[in-house]
């Protein structure tokens, strides 16, 4: 093969591998700022939006485990040109659903796809890609694409949803993902480790029973409270699958998710971090969208523009991550990463909904900052201590414990908003003479009140509801960071 064309393949496989992740990615950020667009036309509650991104997440995490073994099997090539095919196809499925249930089972269709497609790209770029200086900069150029779907997402589905349609930010995937799969099939060299094949269709069918039990019943917390009998029920089954799911993993010769990575130190701590990683950073989006417009009234247009400098900065550090790295050794970078993302999150406990845009713009530019750091750097450091051989599997666990994270966060947080705003709301409305069937209607189903005084409390409650939220979520990046200080030698 001629150098020019071995270039040009190489091109085209770092392009597939990028845009793959961008699809997959862009795919959360899109549709979180529809997300108050979607609640009024399928006429959900808060719920249903947790749905929306919960169906996607929990197909991502629980099926991600399964990528690596899958592709170790059959070949990274190929499963990752099925794994953009689905994606594609459930995407039009999406933009053709007139329900909500619909919209579930396109959502569920492309995070299946997503489980092969984002922990697919790592082992493609770590094998072209052997010089750690080299493998440090295509990492760092994937998270700044990440990043750069994490930009448009938001800002195009904005533009999308306020001057075309919600089923817009669904068609735009589609020929995205045909020239992806063009490019991939073209530039990607097929690689396949049998011998690392670890097909767990038990292990496989437990990861799914726990964490859609678990999250079903976080969500429905969110209304019912823990004395309901449905999530007493659903948390018994999570606890039982995730045991069960624990001692499957430890009698397989060839588990789905090997517990070593785990359990010991040098590999449990970076992927812990993966978890709180999509706990807080990744499961912020979701939250920081209905707080610009639930909150504090933006349009989506302008929640999009107003969510830039996150994801600007993101990417930006992301790109100079090999740099930063070329400086500073791994851990401390990686604490300091952690600590910039948590404080900002943590801060956000005093905004409001009259708080100036100024201040919104300074926390979301230290989160990006933050973020960029965290998620090349948790990368590079769970890849870079096992053998090549395990990359897959490794990839996929922390692709899927990251994804675990954003899906569980995105449940319990927003069932914390929601139980906060709701209390703030039912006091603002008995003060100002509306019902508690007015207050439950404004916070869980968005059907406002005509008054502008309770309009006013809506806001000041699903801003409240924010604040304790992200309180939340900043002190887990802060405990990761501490945890990650204290074993920067190690």
């Amino acid at each position: 093969m001629a150098p020019s064309d071995t270039s040009l393949r190489r091109a085209a496989l770092v392009a597939a591998a990028y845009l793959g992740t961008f699809l997959a990615t862009i795919s959360i950020s899109i549709v979180n700022v529809a997300l108050p667009t979607l609640q009024t036309a399928l006429q959900t509650d808060l719920a249903g939006l947790q749905w929306v991104v919960s169906a996607y997440a929990i197909a991502l995490s629980a099926f991600m485990l399964s990528a690596g073994p899958l592709a170790d099997r059959y070949g990274h090539k190929r499963m990752w040109a099925l794994s953009v095919l689905l994606f594609t196809l459930g995407a039009a499925v999406c933009a053709v659903a007139g329900s909500l249930p619909q919209l579930l089972w396109g959502r569920a269709l492309q995070g299946l796809a997503g489980a092969l497609l984002i922990p697919g790209a790592m082992p493609i770029l770590t094998a072209a890609f052997p010089e750690p200086a080299a493998r440090a900069r295509v990492i760092g150029g994937w998270s700044a694409f990440s990043a750069l779907a994490l930009v448009l997402g938001p800002l195009c589905g904005g533009l999308l949803v306020q001057y075309s349609s919600w089923p817009s930010i669904f068609w735009l995937q589609v020929p995205l993902g045909l020239v992806t799969l063009v490019l991939g099939l073209w530039g990607i060299n097929e690689m396949r480790d049998p011998d690392q094949a670890a097909l767990d269709p038990v292990g496989q069918l437990l990861s799914v029973v726990w964490l859609g039990a678990l999250t079903y019943a976080l969500i429905r917390f969110g209304h019912a409270g823990f004395g309901d009998g449905r999530v007493q029920l659903a948390l018994a089954v999570a606890v039982i699958g995730c045991i069960a799911f624990v001692l499957v993993e430890q009698r397989v010769a060839k588990p789905l998710l090997p517990l070593d990575m785990i359990t010991k130190p040098w590999l449990g701590l970076p992927n812990l971090a993966s978890f709180v990683l999509g706990f807080s950073g990744y499961a912020s989006l979701f939250f920081l969208s209905l707080f610009l417009q639930q909150g504090q009234g933006q349009s989506p247009s302008a929640t999009g523009t107003q969510l830039l400098p996150q994801f600007l900065l993101m990417g930006g550090v992301s790109l100079a991550f090999g740099r930063l790295l070329a400086r500073w050794s791994l851990a401390p970078l990686l604490a300091w990463g952690y600590a910039a993302m948590g404080a900002a999150l943590a801060l956000m406990v005093l905004l409001g909904s009259d708080t100036g845009y100024g201040w919104v713009a300074l926390l979301l530019a230290v989160l990006g900052i933050g973020m960029g750091i965290a998620v090349p750097g948790t990368a590079v450091m769970v890849m870079g201590r096992v053998p090549v051989g395990r990359a897959g599997s490794a990839s996929a666990t922390m692709n899927a414990l990251r994804q675990t994270g954003m899906t569980l966060g995105i449940a319990l947080l927003g069932s914390l908003m929601g139980l906060h705003a709701l209390a703030r709301m039912e006091h603002s409305s008995s003060t100002l003479g509306g019902s508690l069937e007015l207050a439950r209607a404004a916070v869980l189903a968005q059907q406002l009140p005509a008054e502008p005084a309770l309009q006013a409390a809506y806001r000041t409650a699903m801003s409240q509801g924010f604040n304790v939220a992200m309180l939340v979520a900043g002190l887990s990046s802060l405990t990761v960071a501490w945890a990650l200080w204290r074993r920067r030698s190690a």
